[in-house]
């Protein structure tokens, strides 16, 4: 995946505005459940919240490493809710144009 632009991840941010996190990390952090259900939930959905734990360095590193493991983006992190997007394969399917 190319790297996204700082006007497509505004854009995304604005998409996700109003979307609830889908997944959340437990005290176990980062496992691979759920990794898998994040990747299902970008599959489905393309751009998700996930709700993070730890302070904030922590939150950082997760949300690269699990960012990297469903190889996704990182659009934007506020507080413990992060944005991720993985554009769908098949270009007919996508349901967020981004801007150029």
């Amino acid at each position: 995946m190319t790297e996204l632009s700082g006007k497509q991840r505004k854009h995304l941010r604005g998409e996700a505005h109003d979307m609830h996190p889908v997944v959340q990390l437990g005290s176990d952090g980062l496992t691979d459940a759920v990794v898998a259900e994040v990747d299902r939930s970008l599959e489905a959905h393309e751009l998700i919240k996930v709700k993070l734990i730890g302070d904030r360095d922590e939150r950082q590193q997760i949300l690269d490493d699990l960012a990297d493991r469903v190889e996704a983006e990182a659009v934007g992190l506020v507080g413990y809710v992060a944005v991720l997007f993985r554009a769908h394969d098949d270009p007919a399917q996508r349901r967020y144009p981004l801007p150029s």
